[in-house]
């Protein structure tokens, strides 16, 4: 099996939103931490690009939805009063 540069996109997509993921669980993130929603963000935009190589429809509304929500949370903390 050979990757190609989309594949390697999408697998770095995943293991960002996984250590953003384990880094709120370990309470070294908040979801209140602009940071969280933009890794998540970040995440969800790099297997978005890997989709349009290798189009799966169920993971390519899951990560729009992903990165919608990502969206929202970043508004959220950079708007919101502390």
């Amino acid at each position: 099996m050979s990757l190609t540069l989309y594949d390697i996109l999408g697998v770095g997509g995943v293991i960002i939103i996984l250590i953003a993921y384990l880094f709120l669980q370990l309470e070294k993130l908040s979801v209140k931490d602009w940071r969280y929603s933009a890794v998540n963000g970040i995440g969800a935009v790099l297997i978005l690009i890997s989709l349009c190589f290798s189009f799966n429809l169920a993971s390519f509304i899951i990560e729009i939805a992903w990165l919608l929500i990502s969206l929202f949370g970043l508004y959220k903390a950079l708007t919101m009063p502390k």
